[in-house]
């Protein structure tokens, strides 16, 4: 690495005894049609050391680390408006102590497991199983299952500072966390959650266990060991009936069974390619049937067309019957109307009906008054009785026409059924044409298809046979690692007890060793002004002879980024039980008070995460969420969201740029 900064932070293979934790490889949020991924890993495939988010504010930088600790088990997860709608699940490929496994969970209602399953994203690894995340002390929980890879199951912390009768609960992975995760809430004065003090008495625990100098150490090392016991033999009995399954099936060993696997994919794919040359064949042979299939064909259509022709003339016929009968209806009640004026002649009066005197002029109906009376009337009695002869004429008229053409049409109906019929006969000899004439073509064609099919039926058989059994197989030894592993644990913490009555735990001087790292990451960083640097044995710290919650906001920052850093550095320089990463959130905040200053303190903070990572802390994963990163972590920045549509990614869920 270069004075500067700017080398390679070392994206090379972990050494051997460094893979104990937990390293994040990639995270994945599946939504219905697509996925939106994160990777961590660095050109060879390993977690790279130190991963930098980038990007504008609201983006969904934070919301990765959150996603992060969601899958490591936090109890609820984002629910931004553009993350909600989309994302169906949420997975994290991590290495486990060097071995690959996928956790995953469900988005939307929080939910009260998790799926683990070894393998990669993109692989189909073992069966996935089921984990729990309460009670965390379970055997067959998350938390328990990531605890045991970082050597801290079944510990107990205690709920009161004084050992001595208190009641016990057993560390959870979401309290180891705390030293896993630095969120912007943290950096505003509440690093320690002093603010609860339950929480606070917690955490000082939390960092006694990971540096192993709590004070009931033999007591707790005891109770690990005969817990571990139980559970390795627990895990024997469970490998020893699998052995016996996998014996029973008489499978073989791995080597023949990915032979017979591989013979099985070439022998599908052999069948494959003759299935595709048969069908050409197939398709070519026939050609002299050519004009015969033409000829079917225009067969089908001229019977299509004949069965529409009657179907159709049956319909209008149908239709129109009923209107005729209306229309000689009409016309009778109009004969009769028109017969009855000629009949019946209308009532008129010629003398007055009081005095019987006979008027000179003939009594009319004027301006809508009656001449006789005077009575108003009426509009419709000025126009006299209506004239039914032309309303009569119209309706034979048409009546006249509905009958004739009704007629014909009943007239060539059958024709009409002649044709269709006919046209169904020539269909049903054209299409025998075909058969007969290309039965002979065809016939060796299909007795040949028929024997692909049974050979790609046998090697589907094999396929699955073989595929089974390498996965009994790799459970077998996946059984055989976890047993492997609880015995080097047991063996291990067996040394450590015996340790543990000749040379007692110095706390002290691990707290000191913290304080030493925290002042020297301060003086590297040039805060202001610094004097009396330390951290107290509650794990506080001090600054200037007062607590660090006296500082400025933009000092608290620093302060909180320096002690984390410290418990982080000095935990695995010294090889104690910490998990092995760290993920920062807004490294860069309340700096923004002190743009030249805040700008040359954080290229600082990012000069000694690349320089300690290339040395001491090789092996060890940093993942920091940044608005701005500076130049010096430009090659650690493994995207930039833009919140630009025109510049992409726009953010985490890169296709809402509402």
């Amino acid at each position: 690495m270069t004075e500067d900064g700017r080398g390679s932070v070392g994206h090379g293979a972990v050494p051997a005894d460094r893979t104990q934790g937990i390293r994040l490889r990639r995270l994945r949020l599946a939504a219905s049609e697509r996925s939106y991924d994160i990777d961590f890993r660095g050109p060879d495939g390993t977690a790279r050391a130190l991963s930098v988010i980038a990007g504008a504010f609201g983006t969904g930088k934070t919301t990765v680390l959150e996603f992060i600790d969601y899958c490591l088990g936090a109890s609820d997860h984002p629910r931004h408006p553009e993350v909600m709608p989309r994302v169906r699940s949420a997975a994290l490929e991590v290495d486990l102590s060097g071995a690959t496994h996928v956790i995953e969970r469900t988005v939307g209602e929080p939910s009260t497991w998790a799926t683990v399953r070894s393998g990669r994203l993109d692989e189909q690894g073992e069966v996935a199983k089921r984990r729990s995340l309460r009670p965390a002390a379970h055997p067959g929980s998350l938390s328990s299952l990531l605890l045991s890879y970082c050597k801290l199951e079944g510990i107990p912390l205690r709920d009161e500072p004084d050992p001595a009768g208190s009641p016990a609960d057993p560390l959870s992975f979401r309290e180891l966390m705390w030293l896993c995760l630095l969120l912007g809430d943290r950096l505003d004065g509440d690093l320690l959650f002093e603010r609860e003090p339950d929480r606070h008495l917690t955490l000082r625990q939390v960092v006694d266990v990971v540096f192993d100098v709590h004070d009931d150490r033999p007591l707790r090392l005891g109770r690990q060991i005969r817990e571990l016991e139980e559970r390795a033999a627990a895990a024997r009995m469970a490998y020893t009936a699998a052995q016996e399954l996998v014996e029973e099936q008489s499978l073989g060993d791995t080597a023949l069974l990915d032979r017979a696997l591989e013979g099985a994919v070439a022998e599908q794919a052999a069948i494959d390619a003759a299935l595709a040359d048969l069908d050409a064949r197939t398709v070519a042979t026939p050609g002299f049937a050519a004009d015969l299939r033409d000829r079917y064909r225009q067969a089908v259509e001229a019977a299509e067309e004949a069965v529409v022709a009657v179907r159709d003339g049956e319909t209008q016929l149908r239709r129109m019957l009923p209107l005729r009968v209306q229309y000689a209806d009409d016309v009778s009640k109009l004969t009769l109307l028109s017969e009855a004026e000629e009949i019946f002649e209308p009532v008129r009066l010629t003398a007055c009906p009081v005095c019987h005197t006979v008027p000179v002029t003939t009594p009319a109906i004027t301006e809508g008054r009656c001449g006789l009376c005077q009575t108003e009337l009426p509009a419709e009695s000025e126009r006299g009785a209506p004239d039914v002869s032309v309303e009569l004429a119209a309706a034979k008229a048409r009546l006249a026409e509905l009958t004739r053409w009704i007629e014909e049409l009943e007239g060539g109906l059958p024709t009409l059924r002649t044709k269709a019929e006919q046209a169904l006969a020539a269909e049903a000899a054209a299409a025998a044409e075909v058969d007969a004439a290309t039965a002979r073509a065809v016939t060796p064609f299909l007795g040949e298809r028929d024997a692909l099919a049974r050979r790609r039926q046998g090697a589907a058989v094999v396929h699955e046979r073989a595929a089974t059994g390498l996965r009994l197989v790799a459970s077998l030894r996946r059984r055989a690692r976890d047993i492997e592993r609880q015995d080097a644990t047991i063996a291990s913490l067996c040394e450590e007890l015996a340790e543990a009555g000749q040379s007692p735990p110095d706390r002290s001087a691990v707290i000191g060793r913290i304080s030493e790292r925290f002042a020297e990451l301060l003086a590297d960083w040039r805060y202001p002004k610094l004097a009396d640097a330390y951290v107290d044995e509650r794990l506080v710290p001090h600054l200037r002879g007062q607590r660090y919650t006296a500082a400025s906001s933009g000092g608290r920052t620093l302060i909180a980024l320096a002690w984390q850093l410290a418990v982080f550095e000095v935990a695995w320089e010294t090889n104690s039980s910490h998990p092995g990463f760290l993920l920062i959130d807004s490294p860069q905040r309340n700096l923004v008070d002190y743009p030249d200053a805040g700008a040359a303190t954080i290229a600082r903070v990012y000069h000694h995460l690349r320089r300690w990572l290339a040395g001491p802390g090789i092996g060890a994963q940093v993942i920091v969420a940044d608005n701005a990163p500076p130049a010096v972590a430009e090659e650690d920045v493994i995207v930039r969201f833009s919140r630009r549509s025109d510049q992409p990614p726009y953010g985490l869920i890169d296709d809402e740029t509402d």
